[in-house]
Parts: structure tokens; C-alpha cells; sequence
């Protein structure tokens, strides 16, 4: 098992050939210009849930923290040209693969909302020969556990809506589910013209809203299930995906035992009378797969050794998972999307959550093993970094 310490390991030697980000001038190519249905082999998963993916010749779309901003979120996603720009939220990406690295509860008032226009794209991607995917991070496993700390009292209110509109569709969750985000707007529009609402200051609609989430995100309840479905670990191609950061005991492991676990235990499942445990090694602890922040904290703070240290622990790791990159989100990163260790690991969480940094959506586009960051500029145009190719 790998240890976190960095005083004792190996300094891996420079790269032959260093990878190099780069500002280029190229416009935005339109999703659909990477995608031609009659030349693309179809898209095969491994796992339940999902943990390997292998998608030839796809555009891969990475997004990071969403923490309940649907604004944002849809932002994000137009501008990756997944998403339509005309407010029907059609999917725009052809064959592309979009993933989504977690926390998307939390710290905003429209979580089941995005949950729901996630689940809506993969549906119309799959017809188009694409895919969307999501990998729960540490704010999903947190309202499993019944830890409500950083919940938007807006997103009480979500969840009390959310639990009336569904008793229009009896037992039919597919159909109630993936409609939501048709119609989440207007409830909330309706919930605050109503006389009985006081913000956040009434107390009997906090209580409801607690009881509401309790039974939404409690182990066994629709929504946990709902995020069961999700991996911690998904691997695509030759890039690893996960929230905060995969290290080699984690690999050792199994990633694929590490989903069916955390995904058993979402679920409510149990061998026996005994509540089944919590998956320590995927979701708590400093070092786990959800809180791990070992690489993408703040290189500038570290020492020579340290980052040579901790570059060797990512080499390891991505040695034994077979993978070029690995991408992960979890925490926020002032400068935008960016890459380190000789672009070995992707740092994709900008904040971009009004109730994190509210700061500009980017997303990163992986094409034909060509890793680039796509953000807005000021004048409200696309601009473009690229990274040298992996080989």
C-alpha cells in the first residue's frame, strides 16, 4: 500500500519529452465536425456501475464541480456544444462523451434539477452514439450519509417540491426523474409567490425539507439509488476520471470492487441484519478516492522534492491503472482548468458554482489523445489552451 509520506520516495526521472500548455488561436470546431456515425465503433461499458469505458475515436467533454448551479451548469455545457443554447436542453454533442467529475449537491438550490438534465442527455446521447457519465464525489456520499452541513436552503426546498411533484407519477421514477428539469422552474416560481413562504425563516419548511432529503438521499432512498448508478473510479480510453484523486493502493484495491461496494452500500444493500458500512477506502479519510487532494493543491506551495515525490505517486498510480492522464476535480482552482506533473493529472473544478467562486465555466475536450481547455473570454467568445499530444 502506498503511503502519503513525502520524505521517502523516489524522485522519477524528468520526462524524455515534457508536455507543454500552450495558447492557440484555433477556433472552436463544433462538436459534430468530430463525429461521423458510419466510421465510429460503437461505445463499450465494463461494470455496474460503469468503470471501463471504451469509446473510440469520441470527443471526451470533462466538467467539473457544479454544486448546485444550474445557470452554470447549462453554461458549461453550450459551451462545450453538448448542450443546445435555445433553453429546450437538447443534446448538441453527436458522439461525444461527457463526464461530469461530482459534486453537483451542495452549496446550490437546483442539485435534483442538473441531476435530472444529466440523466436527460444520456438518454439522447445514447441515440446519437454518445454517452454521459457521472463520478460521485465527496459531497454525493456526504448526503448519503445524512450529512446536510453545506445544503442551500433552496435545495431543502428542491427536495419538498421534488417529493410532491413525484406523487403525480406513482411508481413510474424514469419518467418523473428525467422530467424534473422541464419543470423544476416553475415549482420553484410557485413555491415563492406562495403566501405561505417566509425564505429560509420558516421553521416548518425547514423541518420539511430536512425530512424530505432524509428520505430522498438516505441509503436505499430514490435519489441515493439514483447516484448508485454512478462510479467513483471510471476510467475511458487511456484517462482516468475521478473526483479527487486515485493512488496506487486504491488501484491495488480494485476500482472496480470500490464502485460495487460504494454503489451496494448507496443502495441500501446488506449480507446480513447489519447495516452495510460505509467504503473507507473510496470515501473517507484524507487519502480516499473522494477527498484526496494530493494533486491538486497548490504546486506553488511545495518543494522541489515534494513535487518530484508526489509526481512519482502519480506515475505509479497511472502505471497500474494502464492510463496516459488522470482528470479530477474536488478542489476549486483560481487559474482556471489546468494541468500538472508534466500534464499527468487535470485539475477541472473552477468554482464555477455561484455559492463556491462564481467564476467562469471551462470545461476540457480530450480529442484523439489531444487534452485542451475550453473557457469564455470577456467578449463572450471562445477561446482555446492546448496541451502537447500524449503518446
Amino acid at each position: 500500500m502506498a503511503s502519503l509520506c513525502l520524505n521517502s520516495l523516489p524522485v522519477p526521472p524528468p520526462p524524455s519529452h515534457p508536455r507543454k500548455l500552450i495558447e492557440t488561436s484555433s477556433p472552436i470546431i463544433s462538436a459534430n465536425n468530430y463525429c461521423t456515425a458510419a466510421s465510429l465503433k460503437p461505445i463499450v461499458v465494463s461494470g455496474n456501475p460503469p468503470t471501463f469505458v471504451s469509446a473510440p475515436g469520441r470527443r471526451i467533454i470533462a466538467v467539473g464541480d457544479l454544486h448546485g448551479d444550474l445557470d452554470q451548469a447549462r453554461s458549461a455545457l453550450e459551451m462545450a456544444g453538448v448542450l443546445s443554447s435555445d433553453g429546450q436542453d437538447l443534446w448538441t454533442g453527436g458522439e461525444t462523451v461527457l463526464i461530469q467529475l461530482g459534486d453537483i449537491l451542495d452549496r446550490g438550490e437546483d442539485e435534483i434539477a442538473i441531476l435530472s438534465l444529466l440523466r436527460s442527455l444520456d438518454i439522447q446521447a445514447k441515440a446519437k452514439g454518445g454517452a454521459v457519465f457521472q463520478v460521485n464525489g465527496n459531497h454525493e456520499t456526504m448526503n448519503v450519509e445524512g450529512d446536510f452541513r453545506y445544503v442551500d436552503s433552496g435545495a431543502f426546498d428542491e427536495c419538498t417540491d421534488f417529493l410532491e411533484y413525484m406523487d403525480d407519477f406513482k411508481d413510474d421514477w424514469e419518467e418523473a426523474f428525467v422530467g424534473w428539469i422541464d419543470v423544476s422552474e416553475r415549482w420553484k416560481e410557485v413555491r415563492k409567490m406562495s403566501s405561505s413562504y417566509w425564505g429560509p425563516w420558516n421553521l416548518v419548511k425547514g423541518q420539511k425539507g430536512v425530512i424530505a432529503r432524509s428520505n430522498l438521499f438516505r441509503p436505499g432512498g430514490p435519489l441515493a439509488c439514483e447516484l448508485a448508478q454512478h462510479a467513483v473510479v471510471l476510467k475511458v480510453n487511456d484517462w482516468v476520471f475521478c473526483h479527487g484523486g486515485l493512488l496506487p493502493h486504491h488501484v491495488a484495491y480494485g476500482i472496480e470492487r470500490m464502485n460495487t461496494e460504494v454503489s451496494c452500500w448507496m443502495r441500501g444493500l446488506r449480507k446480513s441484519d447489519i447495516s452495510p458500512k460505509i467504503p473507507f477506502i473510496a470515501l473517507r479519510g484524507y487519502d480516499s478516492v473522494v477527498w484526496n487532494r494530493l494533486y491538486s493543491r497548490d504546486i506553488s506551495v511545495l518543494e522541489d522534492y515534494q513535487i518530484n515525490q508526489v509526481h512519482s505517486i502519480l506515475e505509479e498510480t497511472l502505471q497500474a491503472i494502464g492510463a496516459k492522464a488522470m482528470v479530477v476535480g474536488h478542489t476549486p482552482q483560481a487559474a482556471g482548468v489546468n494541468c500538472k506533473y508534466n500534464c499527468s493529472i487535470w485539475c477541472v473544478d473552477v468554482g464555477m458554482s455561484r455559492g463556491v467562486l462564481n467564476s467562469r465555466p471551462e470545461v476540457l475536450e480530450i480529442v484523439d489523445n489531444k487534452a485542451r481547455v475550453i473557457r469564455r473570454n470577456k467578449r463572450d467568445k471562445y477561446s482555446e489552451f492546448q496541451a502537447v499530444e500524449y503518446t
